[in-house]
């Protein structure tokens, strides 16, 4: 029934690396994924 199919270029474009990179806020969140051990992937 009711099952809402995500855009994968949206959910990208949103909440992605270069995304992240953009804004100094995002900037903070990867260095902290990182040192937290993260790979550079962002979900």
């Amino acid at each position: 029934m009711g099952n809402h199919r995500k855009s994968k270029i949206k959910k990208k474009r949103k909440s992605g690396f270069l995304a992240r990179m953009r804004t100094p806020g995002g900037k903070k969140t990867i260095k902290r994924r990182r040192r937290a051990g993260r790979s550079l992937k962002t979900r």
